[in-house]
């Protein structure tokens, strides 16, 4: 391997000749040999739409010139086109700050400048780096890259499920089923309503997830060091936030109080208790569906999954509910990760929380999760959901909380005795009342409709 050297302010590196890093990040490549977690792809990118954005409000207040920010412009663009992606080498194990990877950003977006200016133009932390602080980059570049996901991925992933399950609604529309609590016999329920169910579960977590969004648009750059915006110039924060919005679409807006926005994470920490409380639906949802298509002969057996694989090395014809399994192991991790989270957002020490790596790795990871699952779970799992209708209406002629209808006539403590006797004989609430003498069959037949219980 071919070697160039570049310098910081400790002094010479050896970087590869065919990377655009330079010393900082060399340093931090070989001093942290900790893990294979890379810092989140999401965040180059965010750094990449800040880095631009900073460029921009540097120059509209005169700080910076047009030939800057086009070099700086041009290197930025490259990045989210992922054209520079294997630039970006270090881990999540580093400075608390993520101080190495906003200057491996500032280095290859000053080199790859500099390249394409054909001149030396760009110094990554006197001209990328303008008005700006790790201290307020990185927390900025995690509520970007938190923003995007979001919106692009999970919202939209969500969405989609949730348009499946109303439709699924509609075709189920007048199947009436035995409901069941604690796991046992509960009285009917329309199929339908029970998706009803489903689908508002993932529309209250997307309305909790859209009350946490304003609080992660807000942000910190602009603050520099300690959230004095020292070094930066008057209305920089202002119009940083105004460049971000422009270049990426979205509003995003100063934090009103940069010291609020340094130190704590609890913007983040909110917006995922939110998608702790998806994952946690969809544990419910994908639970429900596996055991509802349970069996196929010896289980509950009411609806129809798609059978995408073999489910046994060992038993031929054997198909499982890997879908529902898929997506429950990623709720488990999101609920995981959401300790994680928070713990690390309680470690802000006076001016500045140094967990943030550690802390937006498993907030994204759990948003990609999320997103992936809820999309993979649509596909080859709940868009293909048939009701068994044979199987719903057995089970449901079968319960014994059908008694339950009973009680207007026969009272509470009758209608036990009615339900015991039933099922200590497995015979029929109809046999079982006439025989003991609480209604005759007429009777009984005139008042017990199931299909009107719902």
């Amino acid at each position: 391997m071919e070697f160039r050297i570049e310098h910081d302010s400790m002094g010479e590196m050896q970087v590869p000749a065919d990377k655009y890093w330079g010393a900082q990040t060399q340093r931090s490549y070989q001093n942290f040999r900790i893990g294979n977690e890379k810092m989140p792809k999401e965040i180059i990118s965010a750094f990449a739409f800040l880095k631009k954005a900073a460029a921009l409000a540097n120059f509209r207040l005169g700080k910076l010139d047009e030939e800057k920010l086009n070099a700086i412009s041009a290197a930025a663009d490259e990045i989210l086109a992922g054209k520079l992606d294997d630039n970006f080498p270090l881990v999540v194990w580093q400075t608390g700050s993520g101080t190495q990877s906003n200057m491996n950003v500032n280095e290859v977006i000053a080199n790859r400048g500099n390249a394409i200016a054909g001149k030396k133009l760009l110094h990554p932390n006197d001209d990328v780096n303008k008005s700006q602080s790790s201290n307020d980059t990185f927390p900025t570049a995690m509520h970007i890259a938190a923003v995007f996901e979001i919106r692009q991925k999970l919202i939209p992933a969500a969405e989609s499920l949730i348009a499946v399950f109303k439709r699924l609604e509609d075709e189920n529309a007048g199947i009436v089923k035995s409901g069941r609590t604690h796991l046992q016999d509960a009285t009917p329920i329309a199929f339908s309503q029970e998706i009803s169910g489903w689908r508002a579960m993932l529309e209250t977590s997307l309305e909790q997830i859209n009350i946490a969004l304003p609080g992660i648009s807000r942000l910190a750059l602009g603050g520099t060091a300690v959230g004095t915006g020292l070094n930066a110039p008057k209305g920089f924060a202002e119009e940083a936030a105004k460049a971000v919005s422009e270049l990426t679409g979205y509003d995003f807006q100063t934090a009103p109080n940069k010291f609020h926005a340094l130190t704590s994470k609890d913007e983040l920490v909110f917006m995922h208790g939110a998608l702790k409380g998806l994952a946690a639906n969809l544990m419910k949802i994908a639970n429900d569906i596996r055991w509802l298509a349970s069996g196929p002969r010896d289980g509950l057996g009411e609806i129809n999954i798609p059978a995408n694989e073999p489910g046994s090395s060992i038993m031929p014809g054997k198909v499982n509910p890997t879908q529902c399994e898929s997506m429950t192991m990623v709720a488990v991790q999101v609920i995981a990760n959401d300790t994680a989270v928070a713990f690390a957002a309680s470690q802000g020490n006076f001016e500045l929380n140094v967990f943030m790596p550690v802390l937006i790795y498993n907030f994204l990871q759990s948003v990609r999760l999320l997103a992936d699952g809820m999309e993979s779970f649509n596909i080859h799992c709940v868009s293909g959901i048939t009701a068994n209708k044979d199987k719903m209406r057995h089970n449901l002629y079968n319960s014994l909380m059908l008694v339950t209808a009973l009680n207007p006539y026969i009272g509470y403590e009758n209608a036990a005795k009615t339900a015991k006797l039933a099922f200590s004989e497995n015979i029929s609430l109809k046999e079982a009342c006439v025989k003991l003498g609480f209604l005759t069959a007429e009777k009984f037949d005139e008042v017990f409709h199931p299909e009107e219980m719902i």
